[in-house]
């Protein structure tokens, strides 16, 4: 952030400096007084359960220069009727004065958190980035994103979520892109939007939002996400997998780990790419990247040589641990939706294949969030792990029921799906049954919490591991 005295913040946001003792804000902004940015600006926030303006004592203690408040703390800041609003006042104000830094915004139903880490890495290795945090993609996280920025940033790389027609629209007033990705539009929130079409029409505000000379990267695979060419006068970019896509992947395959290698190719142009994530579905979100990373200016084979570096993603999403005793832990339970979680199985599918005598388990919860159809989505990816011949199925809680009751109907199953009532009975059965070679994925909407449990399954020191024969192998 650049530096900036109280008086000038309270010009910006329309509040008032109080206690000012000469004091100048130099570090980025923050919102958890455990983690004090050093001369940052401490944003107090009042929410359902915890009021920020509690913990200004301890922000400023901890290191920070000022806060960002609705009502007088005592501390040097600035006092405003609405924080969050401020902020994103403040950061629009920053964002215009960083001349030379190029701004992403991307969205889409699903993958947009694992595109981002790759297009953040990728352009890393060409100038500096600042990148959104995780999936901290809302009305706090974007403008506490932009306020990590600096007059040396080139690459200002932000995740965008929406969960109500108009939020897009905000979050760009905020940080105008200079580039829009929107990677599709799957039936994440169709219970909040009603529709795959309100929902194109929520994601499409990031299109509409673009200047003249800003460029829309588009998927060519979605019908929905490659209509939205009609509502933007910018250029536009495809990617995908057809032969019209401007970027595209081709002969994709996955090797014994699970991980994808395919030619990414544009302009004419063929590069080889292996990436040492796993998952086929990174190869559409790569290509992805890819495209706005040749739209930004860099060079195919740059592009390809910063994919295969790039060796990690957030947390929660398909991370792979290795335990003591020889049991796999696949842990992508920060979220899921229909579309991911067909791609996570896919991926255990893969990996099983590659690990002949390894029992593949896919521990699965519930996909919020889904409406009307929610039923029939879980119904259909019980169904799905009996097609990919996954040996076992854990399914946990009963929102997530249907998903057993499919598993059972489609291939007259009957311990290979195992239904529980909870995360503690999940444990439990884990506990019981895991042996050496298993690889096992957790999947779910993150309010399911079943990341937990597989941490738990992670850190446990089997005393005697268990044999086939003890459990009926």
């Amino acid at each position: 952030m650049i530096a900036m005295s109280l008086s000038e913040i309270a010009d910006v946001v329309g509040g008032a400096a109080v206690n000012d003792t000469g004091v100048t804000v130099v570090g980025p902004a923050f919102v958890d007084s455990r983690v004090a940015e050093l001369a940052g600006l401490f944003v107090a926030v009042a929410g359902e359960r915890v009021d920020g303006h509690d913990f200004a004592d301890a922000a400023i203690s901890g290191g920070g220069a000022a806060v960002l408040s609705s009502r007088d703390t005592g501390r040097p800041g600035v006092v405003v009727e609405d924080p969050v609003a401020a902020l994103g006042l403040l950061a629009r104000h920053v964002l215009s004065g960083l001349a030379r830094t190029r701004v992403v915004a991307l969205t889409g139903s699903q993958g947009k958190t694992s595109t981002k880490d790759l297009l953040a890495q990728v352009l890393a290795s060409a100038g500096r980035t600042v990148a959104t945090l995780g999936s901290f993609n809302n009305e706090l996280g974007l403008p506490l994103t932009v306020l990590r920025a600096e007059p040396s940033t080139e690459y200002l790389v932000l995740e965008m979520g929406a969960r109500h027609v108009g939020d897009l629209r905000a979050s760009c007033r905020v940080a105008r892109p200079d580039v829009s990705l929107v990677l599709n539009v799957g039936k994440a929130h169709v219970g909040e939007f009603g529709s795959q079409e309100a929902i194109a029409s929520a994601k499409g505000e990031i299109v509409e939002a673009l200047p003249e000379d800003g460029v829309a990267v588009l998927n060519a695979d979605d019908p929905l996400v490659s209509a939205m060419t009609d509502r933007t006068t910018a250029a536009v970019r495809t990617f995908g997998s057809t032969d019209t896509a401007d970027v595209r992947w081709e002969d994709l395959r996955v090797d014994e780990a699970g991980r994808p290698r395919f030619d990414l190719v544009a302009a004419g142009q063929r590069v080889a790419v292996a990436l040492t994530l796993v998952g086929e579905h990174h190869a559409v979100n790569a290509t992805a990247a890819a495209a706005v990373a040749l739209t930004l200016g860099m060079p195919l084979r740059d592009v390809a040589a910063a994919l295969e570096a790039v060796t990690s993603i957030s947390r929660g999403r398909m991370e792979i641990h290795e335990r003591a005793d020889g049991v796999t832990v696949i842990d992508d339970a920060y979220n899921a939706n229909p579309d991911s979680m067909r791609a996570a199985l896919k991926a255990l599918a893969a990996i099983g294949r590659g690990r002949p005598g390894s029992r593949t388990i896919a521990v699965l919860g519930e996909m919020r969030e889904l409406g009307a159809s929610s039923r029939d989505e879980h119904d259909a990816v019980g169904r799905l792990a009996v097609r990919l011949d996954i040996d076992q199925l854990l399914v946990v809680g009963e929102p997530a029921k249907p998903l057993h009751l499919g598993a059972c109907l489609e291939g007259s199953w009957g311990e290979e799906s195992v239904f529980v009532a909870d995360n503690d009975a999940a444990t439990a059965w884990l506990e019981e049954h895991l042996i050496p070679g298993d690889v096992v994925l957790f999947k779910a909407s993150n309010a399911a919490q079943l990341g937990r449990v597989a941490a738990t399954v992670l850190a446990a020191v089997p005393a005697a591991p268990a044999t086939s024969e003890e459990i009926g192998r």
